[in-house]
């Protein structure tokens, strides 16, 4: 990544580097996010006795490993490759990746604006992970509406191009419930009665004929609880209409996917 945190990581932060050098008994790695190098000592690349330290590490690798030491005088740190469990590296994983995503937007920012990527962090980027500590926090403020730039004083056209950048890239988290609906009537208008029975919630449910008398419900929502609470909603309504039209009906959960 072009953006490089100041200073020096804290005791017991978990960071990403690339290997540098593997010596008999130390690794030396960069620090992705930081610049700057850090030492693994052989004790704490792996537990057990190592017989060969290439069997773990190689040079140009990225590694996750969790910071034990640092000497702000000297500017060393000293890291740990076997103290981080496998739920620390994806969730770091995960979020230098969501970062890198974030980054790739302001590139894009740059070339709509025929600047470089060191002049649109001055103007922009730098503002951002002061307030928010990240580009992925704030882009994701602004695809749930939540923010508009309007505190950080950016230029009005630049925060109106990232905003619109923003939106077209990165889409807000949802979850979807599925289900099916047997919906039958053996009244003359039963064609008419079913299709009003559908099109309750139309515009927030997705139903779709399978084959009679059975359809597919889809329910999209920015969460669980509110998918839940639509599909309650939409089984409410078509209680109360099939009972007053002699409608049959059953509703079954399929599942939910996120």
């Amino acid at each position: 990544m072009f953006y490089k945190k100041q200073g020096l990581p804290e005791i017991g932060e978990i960071v990403i580097c690339t290997v540098k050098r593997v010596l008999p008994d130390s690794v030396f790695v960069e620090l992705d996010e930081y610049g700057g190098e850090a030492m693994i000592h052989i004790s704490e690349v792996a537990p057990g006795r190592i017989r060969n330290i290439r069997d773990f590490v190689k040079e140009s690798k990225k590694v996750i490993c969790k910071v034990l030491n640092i000497n702000k005088e000297k500017g060393y740190v000293d890291l740990s490759l076997r103290r981080v469990n496998q739920s620390q590296k994806i969730g770091k994983n995960t979020e230098y990746k969501q970062e890198q995503k974030a980054e790739k937007i302001l590139q894009d920012l740059a070339k709509k604006l025929n600047l470089d990527l060191k002049t649109v962090y001055e103007k922009v980027g730098n503002k951002i992970i002061e307030k928010y500590g990240t580009l992925t926090f704030c882009f994701n403020e602004i695809v749930n509406d939540k923010t508009d730039l309007k505190d950080l004083k950016i230029d009005l056209e630049i925060g109106k191009t990232l905003i619109k950048l923003v939106k077209e890239k990165i889409k807000p988290p949802s979850v979807e419930i599925i289900a099916k609906l047997n919906l039958e009537s053996d009244s003359g208008n039963g064609i008419e009665l079913i299709k009003k029975a559908l099109s309750f919630d139309k515009d927030k449910i997705e139903t779709s004929y399978i084959s009679a008398p059975i359809y597919r419900l889809k329910i999209t929502a920015s969460d669980y609880k509110k998918a839940e609470s639509l599909l309650k909603n939409f089984q409410e309504q078509i209680t109360d209409f099939a009972k007053k039209n002699k409608l049959k009906f059953e509703l079954v959960r399929w599942n939910r996917r996120y």
